[in-house]
């Protein structure tokens, strides 16, 4: 079974960083797409930043310049350095994307993680 498994969040002051890590864990061959959303409380889920299979990445314009999408693909893992971090970024932040199983038709399985809170104070 494959999961993907958010870690990092927490308290911070504004102007502050916090690094965020999402693990993918199973019967796995490798990542895939993957990336970050977040969801305030009494808003919608918003894409954050995105990196694809060959590297590429992209940002919402919100984070451009702040944040850093990055990923380790021998530890199955994609990360979100953040700086710079403003009160407007609290949020719930979800990993998703799609990874490649270990299986003989090397199958795709596309999902989410759990969230982890991100709480930046003024």
């Amino acid at each position: 079974q494959v999961r993907l498994v958010e870690s990092g969040g927490g308290l911070v002051q504004a102007g502050g960083s916090l690094r965020l890590a999402c693990a993918a864990s199973g019967s796995i061959f490798s990542i895939d797409d993957m990336n970050w959303y977040r969801q305030a409380s009494g808003k919608q889920r918003e894409l954050v930043a995105g990196i694809m299979r060959g590297g590429s990445t992209n940002y919402a314009d919100s984070v451009k310049g702040r944040f850093t999408i990055s990923k380790d693909n021998a530890k199955n893992t994609v990360y979100l350095q953040m700086n710079s971090l403003q009160p407007e970024d609290t949020a719930v932040y979800y990993c998703n994307g799609d990874v490649i199983r270990l299986d003989p038709y090397g199958s795709t399985w596309s999902g989410w993680g759990q969230g982890t809170q991100v709480i930046v104070s003024s």
